[in-house]
């Protein structure tokens, strides 16, 4: 790839990937970061990106930025809590919904999966392109992953007990 069609490339891709990488980190200026190095990558191996699905390639390139990012900063998050717990500093507890929480509870690849369906709207084949597996493996865990994440929240919000009684009372019952 030359460094014109590169400037093309970068052009065509570079919104979609700060969004993709800004979902899925703090703020504006990390996903600058991530967006950076994906690019720093994608031009030092601009000769290893298919001429096909070149902008799955960079996506693929980009969740293993954000996996080094995310790193990162748990060791930077570790750190702090350290230094936070030896001065007696309270840590404020960062959970802040249901699906957030029940999202929390998930593997970091069924998390990845649903997020890249729902935030970023990659159809199954488009995410087996960026995972490098089949679209059969994909629906396979996607379908798993919807399920777990269906019993977390269940979990953590079940149906009122009392509203389950009165319908179960109401058949058969002479009240």
């Amino acid at each position: 790839m030359t460094e014109e069609e590169f400037n093309g490339f970068f052009a065509a891709n570079f919104t979609d990937v700060w969004g993709f990488a800004r979902r899925r980190t703090d703020s504006g200026s990390d996903a600058d970061d991530v967006t950076a190095e994906t690019f720093a990558v994608a031009w030092r191996r601009r000769t290893q990106i298919p001429p096909v699905d070149g902008r799955l390639w960079l996506f693929g390139v980009a969740r293993n930025v954000l996996a080094n990012h995310r790193r990162s900063a748990q060791r930077q998050r570790n750190l702090h809590l350290r230094l936070a717990t030896m001065h007696g500093e309270p840590v404020a507890d960062q959970q802040d919904g249901l699906v957030w929480e029940a999202l929390a509870e998930l593997s970091e690849e069924d998390r990845e999966l649903l997020l890249m369906r729902a935030w970023d709207g990659f159809s199954v084949s488009d995410m087996a392109t960026v995972l490098g597996v089949t679209p059969a493996n994909v629906s396979s865990r996607l379908y798993k992953a919807r399920a777990r994440l269906s019993r977390e929240l269940e979990r953590r919000d079940p149906p009122d007990a009392a509203q389950v009684r009165t319908e179960s009372r109401g058949k058969g019952s002479d009240r």
